[in-house]
C-alpha cells in the first residue's frame, strides 16, 4: 500500500518567495494547493510543477486580504478531502503612504491579510497536525522585524507579530511533532518592491543585501525541518540582526527615524 503524498498550503504563491516554496516543496514530493489572488498565474505554476513533478497541484483564487478568505481556503481544502502537513503563510504586502493620510481600507488589508488570515489559517489548520503528531509550519516575517521601526509603516509592526507569534506557537506545538519556525528574509529579489513602489529606491542599495529567493527557501525548509523557531536566511542578514537585536529601544526609535530609505 502506497503512503500518500504530504500536503502543503502556500499562500501568496503566484511570485516570488511564495512561488519558490512551490517549486522546492513540489521538488521535495509533496502535494501543494497554491493559493493568492492571480489565479493565471497559479495555473501556468500548477501545470509547471504536476508535469515537472508528477505531484498534485490544485489553485485557489483567493483574496486573502478579504475576512472570508480563511473559511473560503478551508471549504476547498474539504472539497479535496486533504489535510494540510507543510503550512506557509507567505502573502504579504506593504503599503507606502502616510498612516494618517491613508483611508482606512489599505491598513485594514494589510491587518487582515498577515495578522488574521495568517493566524486563522494556523489555527484551522494546526490542531491537525497535531492529532497526526506531524507538521511544519513557515510564516514569512522579515528583518524589518528585528530591526529598528521605520516611520508610518505598518509592516515593521505586523511582521513583529508574526514573529511573536510564531516563537510563542513553536513552544505550544513542537512538543506534539509540529515545528513553527519564522522566516525572516532581508532584501529578497522578487516583485515585492515594485508592487511597493520602491523599486527606483531598492535598486540603489548595495548588492551585498541581496539575495535569490532560491536561497532564502532552502535555509528556511532547512530550518523548519531541525525545528528552528527562527531562521535568518544568510551571512549578511545574521549580522545585521546580531548588532541591531541587542539596540536599546531609544538608540532603535533614533535609528529608524533616521535611516529608513523608504520614508
Amino acid at each position: 500500500m502506497n503512503t500518500p503524498r504530504r500536503k502543503a498550503l502556500i499562500t501568496g504563491a503566484s511570485a516570488g518567495i511564495g512561488a519558490t516554496f512551490a517549486r522546492q516543496l513540489a521538488a521535495q514530493g509533496y502535494d501543494l494547493l497554491l493559493a493568492a489572488r492571480r489565479g493565471n498565474r497559479l495555473k501556468d505554476l500548477a501545470q509547471e510543477l504536476s508535469q515537472r513533478h508528477q505531484v498534485q497541484c490544485e489553485v485557489l483564487s483567493v483574496d486573502l486580504a478579504s475576512p472570508g478568505a480563511t473559511a473560503t481556503v478551508m471549504a476547498h481544502l474539504a472539497h479535496l478531502n486533504w489535510h494540510i502537513d507543510f503550512l506557509v503563510n507567505n502573502a504579504g504586502l506593504s503599503g507606502h503612504s502616510k498612516f494618517a493620510a491613508s483611508p482606512w481600507a489599505p491598513l485594514g488589508g494589510e491587518i487582515q491579510l498577515m495578522m488574521t488570515t495568517l493566524t486563522e489559517l494556523t489555527h484551522s489548520i494546526a490542531p491537525g497536525m497535531i492529532e497526526r503528531r506531524w507538521g511544519r509550519i513557515i510564516n514569512v516575517s522579515s528583518l524589518a522585524a528585528l530591526s529598528p521601526p521605520g516611520e508610518s509603516l505598518l509592516y515593521s509592526a505586523i511582521k513583529t507579530y508574526v514573529l511573536v507569534l510564531s516563537q510563542s506557537l513553536d513552544m505550544e506545538f513542537k512538543p506534539h511533532g509540529v515545528h513553527v519556525t519564522a522566516l525572516c528574509p532581508g532584501f529578497t529579489h522578487s516583485e515585492f518592491h515594485d508592487v511597493m513602489g520602491t523599486r527606483d529606491t531598492a535598486n540603489r542599495l548595495p548588492a551585498i543585501l541581496w539575495q535569490q529567493p532560491d536561497d532564502v527557501v532552502a535555509e528556511s525548509i532547512r530550518a523548519v525541518m531541525k525545528g528552528k523557531p527562527v531562521c535568518v536566511p544568510g551571512t549578511v542578514n545574521k549580522f545585521l540582526a546580531a548588532i541591531m537585536r541587542p539596540m536599546p529601544l531609544w538608540m532603535g526609535y533614533l535609528m529608524g527615524k533616521t535611516f529608513n530609505p523608504f520614508k
